[in-house]
């Protein structure tokens, strides 16, 4: 816990997602906005969440779709000059996420300079994207090679797109992956992006993890933070702060507004 607080400096804090557009080489890749775009259309969300009073914001590669396991490394470099152009513009803690490429995260947290990451470190899943094996042995190793011992790693231990092939309970798999995997903190996430984890699940891996920081990981929404915070140490949220509550659109401020003072009174 002492990690994580020493990072977020506050209680139970709301990190904001930085949804870059579709890098270049992905399908979705807009190459008449080019890389320009994608860096106005960031900086506008940045600056729309930290005058919103978010307490960390992350940068993560949502539009890339179809999601790739092993990422090329464009969409990577990318994601670090946008993150380097707008670097003194942030104010906030801020952490990266490069879907589903552990090795490709906590590399651009390294060169960005980053204070945490989230992937899917550990499990083995049947998903969208074919058999998912993640390897948190690797990844936190790289980290050490790195020299990045400081960085937080943030586990999602339900993860999105799949179903696990692990058939112990979900709290059982969060226990575990604390042993033997070692992470900074453990996410809890829906099926979806946007969908939100179910709040017995959040309870459960709570329980049996109370010397960790759990976080609620997608869909929390304006009604349901305070009751997302009465359980979870922390949560991270994108779509709600989005203009009409959609994932692919920009963020609305006052959206973001209204929500950090839900999350404020909650905690």
């Amino acid at each position: 816990m002492a990690k994580f607080e020493a990072v977020f400096g506050t209680p139970k804090p709301v990190i904001a997602m930085v949804h870059l557009g579709a890098l270049p080489g992905t399908p979705l890749y807009n190459a008449d906005r080019g890389v320009a775009g994608l860096l106005r259309d960031a900086e506008a969300d940045l600056l729309a969440l930290q005058a919103a009073g978010v307490d960390a914001v992350m940068f993560g590669n949502e539009n890339d779709r179809p999601y790739e396991f092993a990422v090329d490394p464009a969409s990577t470099t990318t994601m670090a000059y946008v993150i380097g152009r707008l670097r003194e513009q942030i104010t906030v803690p801020f952490g990266v996420n490069v879907l589903w490429d552990p090795k490709s995260t906590v590399a651009l947290a390294t060169a960005c300079g980053a204070a945490f990451c989230r992937e899917i470190f550990t499990g083995t899943y049947a998903s969208d994207m074919g058999h998912w094996a993640p390897d948190a042995g690797e990844a936190l190793r790289y980290r050490k090679r790195l020299d990045r011992e400081d960085l937080l790693m943030l586990y999602n231990v339900s993860a999105e797109f799949a179903d696990s092939l692990d058939r112990r309970p979900l709290a059982d798999r969060a226990r575990s992956a604390v042993f033997s995997s070692i992470p900074d903190a453990v996410l809890v996430s829906g099926q979806i992006t946007g969908e939100a984890a179910r709040m017995e699940d959040l309870e459960a891996v709570k329980s049996v993890l109370p010397d960790t920081p759990v976080l609620a990981n997608t869909g929390v929404k304006h009604k349901t933070v305070a009751e997302v915070l009465r359980i979870a140490d922390g949560c991270v949220v994108g779509s709600s702060l989005k203009v009409d509550g959609n994932t692919w659109n920009p963020v609305d401020p006052e959206r973001a507004r209204q929500f950090m003072d839900l999350a404020r009174a909650a905690r």
